[in-house]
């Protein structure tokens, strides 16, 4: 009779009791498990970003310096972009930095054992903190960094993308109203993020507009140490001519003398600001009328500021110069 007993209770036990107290302990554990998961994806998340090292050039040196990736942005940022820009605008620069730098990292390896270099005309300009600061007036000093520390660690890890990928993140100092298609500047094929894109308000920068001069022996040695070819007869009415005008408003095909060149030659030739000019001559003397600085592909700087001016945030601002993008973390 007591065994029957003893067999009755062990099965209650095991129908009633145990399930309660497995499914809290499970119930307990799963809790736990999701609230830990949280915090470990944004602790990997958070470390994922600081552990991206840069191997940066030094172009002038010739060494290379090994720097984590927020840390190389303040670099850039402080280099690329006056401290005293809105801050929609600097947090814009940081992005596409970092962006153009991810870029860069995965697809060029132009720099053999480093990544990139700290030169504009190559790849990003770079400069050191300290080097930085002793540019800027005393009193600015800690007001400009902070606004750069601001723009980099606010918008850390955030890239821009285009159907999932990180993009070639093209950007320049003044558009001069209009941006320009890779192709009209490098050639090869348009991509579908850099497109042609209006942005008013860039003439109030002193970047907009520049005038060069040269005499007509000064042009003439400047082509010929390119093309040893060149002659050009000043007595012809169109002996200088601009033959066709990009999608962006610069000059395409240059007619000067025997040469058909294209403006972002003759951009690189006589060291202009942009390829987007007129030219004016008189009896000893050639004129350029420059409009814009840089290339002219992707974002302009003045342009970002002038729509941070206009209340535009950051992500509205990168929308707004690169096609049908988005904005991930890393």
């Amino acid at each position: 009779m007591n065994k029957i007993l003893i067999f009755f209770s062990t099965v209650l036990l095991i129908i009633f009791i145990l399930p309660i107290l497995f499914t809290n302990k499970f119930e307990t554990k799963e809790v736990i498990s999701n609230e830990s998961f949280t915090e470990n994806i944004e602790e990997i998340s958070k470390n994922k970003n600081n552990d991206i090292k840069i191997k940066l050039l030094h172009k002038q040196e010739g060494n290379i310096e090994e720097l984590d990736l927020e840390e190389y942005l303040l670099g850039v940022v402080s280099a690329e972009m006056p401290a005293n820009y809105e801050e929609e605008a600097l947090k814009a620069q940081a992005i596409v930095a970092r962006t153009y730098t991810i870029y860069t990292i995965k697809n060029s390896k132009k720099h053999n054992k480093a990544e990139i270099c700290d030169e504009a005309t190559c790849c990003q300009a770079w400069i050191s903190k300290e080097e930085r600061l002793s540019k800027w007036e005393e009193n600015y000093r800690d007001e400009n960094w902070k606004n750069i520390e601001n723009a980099v660690y606010e918008t850390n890890g955030k890239v821009i993308t285009y159907n999932g990928d990180v993009i070639n993140a093209f950007f320049h100092s003044n558009s001069g109203g209009k941006t320009e298609v890779v192709s009209s500047v490098w050639g090869g094929t348009d991509l579908p993020y850099l497109q042609s894109v209006e942005t008013s308000g860039e003439s109030e920068y002193s970047q907009y507009y520049s005038e060069i001069t040269f005499s007509k022996e000064e042009l003439e040695n400047k082509i010929k140490d390119t093309h040893p070819e060149f002659v050009i007869n000043y007595n012809e009415q169109d002996c200088i001519k601009i033959v066709e005008y990009t999608s962006g408003n610069r000059v395409k095909t240059l007619k000067i003398g025997n040469l058909n060149l294209s403006g972002v030659e003759i951009r690189s030739i006589l060291g202009l600001k942009s390829a987007n000019f007129e030219v004016g001559i008189n009896e000893t003397q050639i004129k350029f009328s420059v409009i814009g600085y840089g290339h002219g592909v992707g974002m302009s700087q003045t342009g970002a500021n002038t729509l941070a001016k206009q209340g535009y945030t950051a992500e509205e601002i990168i929308k707004h110069f690169y096609t049908d993008v988005e904005i991930n973390n890393l």
